[in-house]
């Protein structure tokens, strides 16, 4: 499939419905997720089946013909040319960290916002960039990838959240368990608790994850999550 190679691959935050209340200046990348390229490759590794069919790839901007060819060409970008693909993430964030030295607060990146990629080890190898460098920005993410949680657990400036789903709640149990927090969508309203964990509302901003450890970021149905019935979506009503 051809492509073309993006102006900029990070888009502002202030295009998403979550991340522009979030209180810092945040910057996401958006690819196409699950097995939606030409080679058929899953940049979402380890997405049920409930996740892949209410992604929030249908919710919001996402649904736009536009939006969706946009995160296609990227993903087909980093499929066909790795290397150049992430030398060109890691400029775009070299020149975003140096703004936001002029800045009282940190600037947020989110490199994953549809889909579960290790980025923070695709730009050492690729780019030796080391994210550990960049104390302005603070990376953080979502991810179904409890080893990945794991890894980056005690990591000064990345943030993980796990994701539950309709067959991974054990291991979001035991992501809860080592302080990670676990986020979780419901139908209706949120609960004050879940399997006897707080229930903080994630959709106030996208950094309620850097606020707390230990917690269920409680997250309400949207786009085709709305019809859900595998279990991926936790019945509350």
């Amino acid at each position: 499939m051809n492509y073309k190679i993006p102006k900029n691959l990070l888009s502002k935050g202030s295009t998403n419905a979550k991340t522009s209340k979030n209180p810092e200046t945040t910057y996401i990348l958006y690819l196409a997720p699950y097995t939606q390229n030409s080679k058929k490759i899953n940049i979402c590794p380890k997405a049920s089946a409930g996740c892949a069919a209410a992604c929030l790839f249908s919710a919001g901007r996402g649904a736009f013909s536009n939006v969706i060819q946009s995160r296609v060409n990227k993903t087909e970008y980093y499929l066909h040319d790795k290397e150049k693909f992430i030398l060109q993430l890691a400029s775009e964030l070299v020149k975003i960290n140096k703004k936001a030295a002029t800045e009282t607060n940190q600037t947020l990146i989110r490199l994953n916002g549809t889909s579960d990629l290790d980025f923070v080890y695709l730009l050492k190898k690729y780019a030796n960039f080391d994210i550990s460098n960049y104390r302005n920005l603070h990376f953080y993410d979502y991810t179904k990838i409890l080893g990945k949680v794991k890894k980056y657990i005690d990591h000064k400036n990345y943030t993980l959240t796990f994701s539950r789903a309709e067959n991974n709640e054990l291991e979001a149990l035991q992501a809860l368990e080592i302080g990670a927090n676990v986020a979780a969508v419901f139908s209706g309203d949120l609960p004050k608790t879940y399997k006897g964990y707080p229930v903080v509302d994630g959709d106030k901003t996208d950094q309620e994850m850097l606020a707390f450890k230990g917690i269920i970021l409680g997250l309400k149905a949207k786009g085709k999550a709305r019809k859900d019935n595998s279990g991926f979506v936790i019945k509350t009503i």
